[in-house]
């Protein structure tokens, strides 16, 4: 459990299963194997020695996409039906539905952008499907997106706009969601000026990592209230500053990178591990 544990533990291992620092990764001497039981890598790129070896590195996806996509549409009902007043109020003992009448805001009949289609994408089209939405999914590569899915566009998207029209698909959108790992491609992504391209009153979720939006730019939007609300589950700074103006930003949901703590994932965790150890050991 502890760093000076794991350091003089994985000094004969070949394979190891969690998220590995560098002062573990140098101490192993025979290191073939690693499994990370995330998705997103970013945290280990740092490493350059394990960038460079011949150390296997294997992830843990699609377990986590199912809780992650219900978390996005759990942000934005909260945002849409001001769940989080309405619990105010209640705390209060206070009965007024009128503060509400006109402010509830459907989502049936909206756009949503999603950047990225991963497994967390494809989850969040398939629930944004039943809410009647039309969804859009931006893409580095779309013709490898529609040969993953036999040709076609992958399901409950409506439309596939490569990466560089990003700017065109940003203005049609009420929603836009971030999926998107956290590379050198996406850090960064969404700035400022692509901020200011949303509809006037759209929405931003951001259940991947912080650091492809501009958190600055974003509150911003918040304050002024050009960007009708959005929701955090991971943002640039882990946890937030105390002093941090995300904790107290007008309509802004912030979770702590919670989103895909379910059973369920845990045991798809295992299951996935189990099977890629079976591998390992048939070589």
């Amino acid at each position: 459990a502890t760093p000076e544990e794991q350091v003089r533990e994985v000094r004969d291992a070949e394979a190891y299963y969690g998220l590995m620092s560098r002062d573990v990764f140098l101490a192993a001497e025979r290191l073939r194997w690693l499994h990370f039981p995330g998705t997103g890598i970013d945290h280990l790129t740092s490493i350059t020695e394990l960038m460079e070896s011949e150390v296997v590195l294997t992830n843990t996806r699609g377990s986590h996409a199912p809780p992650m996509a219900d978390h996005v549409f759990g942000m934005m009902v909260s945002l849409t039906h001001h769940l989080g007043q309405q619990r105010d109020d209640q705390l209060a003992h206070m009965w007024d539905p009128g503060k509400y009448t006109g402010r509830v805001i459907e989502l049936s009949g909206r756009t949503m952008g999603i950047l990225a289609l991963g497994d967390v994408g494809l989850a969040v089209a398939q629930r944004a499907r039943g809410f009647g939405m039309t969804v859009y999914g931006a893409v580095r590569d779309p013709e490898r997106s529609r040969s993953r899915h036999g040709g076609a566009t992958p399901p409950n998207v409506d439309e596939l706009w490569p990466v560089d029209r990003l700017d065109e698909m940003l203005a049609l959108c009420d929603w836009f969601i971030v999926t998107a790992p956290l590379t050198s491609e996406s850090k960064g992504m969404i700035d400022r000026r692509r901020l200011g391209l949303l509809k006037e009153g759209a929405y931003v979720i951001m259940i991947s990592r912080g650091g492809i939006v501009d958190e600055d730019a974003l509150l911003d939007g918040l304050r002024s209230r050009r960007i009708a609300g959005a929701g955090i589950d991971s943002p640039a700074v882990e946890p937030p500053p105390k002093d941090s103006p995300l904790w107290d930003a007008p309509n802004l949901v912030l979770s702590p990178h919670s989103s895909g703590l379910t059973r369920e994932m845990f045991d798809g965790r295992r299951e996935i591990f189990k099977e890629n150890l079976g591998r390992f050991l048939a070589d």
